[in-house]
């Protein structure tokens, strides 16, 4: 019986633990969740909870599109500005990042969220018990462990291939890319030892990982069909 429960433990067959928590750190439910959200006593990775603000969602239509007067170009420039300036403070002051991720869903439990991934597990407890006690941009920062380190299990697979039809409120991460200069200027060409390489690929970069994702290909299709079981179970 224990083996068993273990080889369930998070996975939509666990009745007693949230999938959802176990997968992306986050839970629409929040602490009406009717499973448990079992917080980590350490990790690799925190997440800070709703600290990015995308200028182009801040106009909602009755339709529940954004209105926006910023050009794609320039959001872009902004969010690599945001991007930049947290992740060098970061790992000036805690430690090495394996990599740093930022939602860019609308639902409450994941709209702004940065997850970001230490190499020791240490330097990600010292990040949290410091950046509680921080503000950014005139707000108080809310900082925990995540359970997440494998990003591949996070994210919304059809919104990387453009197919996501749940739009800003999927309930799996959809994850804003920075450009390409910039992840060359802040990962360079050191070797990624995380799940996924850093989440921000823009155009050619995709590209370059192409072989990659053919040797995930058939396991990927598996994540898919527990995702589609757990979207069921989320409705």
């Amino acid at each position: 019986m224990a083996e068993y429960l273990a080889s369930i433990f998070g996975t939509e067959k666990d009745k007693v633990n949230c999938s959802f928590y176990f997968k992306i750190g986050a839970c629409r439910h929040g602490e009406r969740c009717s499973r448990l959200h079992n917080k980590p006593t350490f990790s690799q990775t925190i997440v800070m909870q709703n600290i990015f603000q995308n200028p182009q969602h801040t106009v909602q239509l009755p339709d529940g599109s954004y209105k926006s007067n910023m050009t794609d170009e320039d959001a872009q420039k902004h969010f690599d500005h945001f991007y930049e300036d947290v992740f060098v403070e970061l790992e000036e002051k805690y430690g090495e990042i394996e990599e740093m991720n930022v939602c860019d869903n609308l639902g409450d439990h994941l709209v702004g969220n940065v997850y970001v991934k230490f190499r020791i597990e240490e330097h990600a407890s010292e990040a949290v018990n410091n950046l509680n006690n921080r503000w950014f941009n005139g707000n108080p920062i809310f900082a925990e462990l995540s359970p997440v380190t494998d990003f591949r299990e996070a994210c919304c697979r059809q919104y990387e291939m453009g197919e996501c039809t749940r739009g800003g409120f999927c309930n799996f991460m959809h994850l804003k890319p920075i450009s390409r200069s910039l992840r060359k200027k802040l990962y360079g060409y050191r070797h990624i030892t995380s799940s996924r390489s850093p989440t921000h690929l823009k155009g050619d970069d995709r590209d370059n990982n192409d072989r990659d994702r053919e040797k995930f290909r058939d396991r990927d299709k598996d994540r898919q069909r527990r995702r589609d079981r757990d979207r069921d179970y989320d409705l």
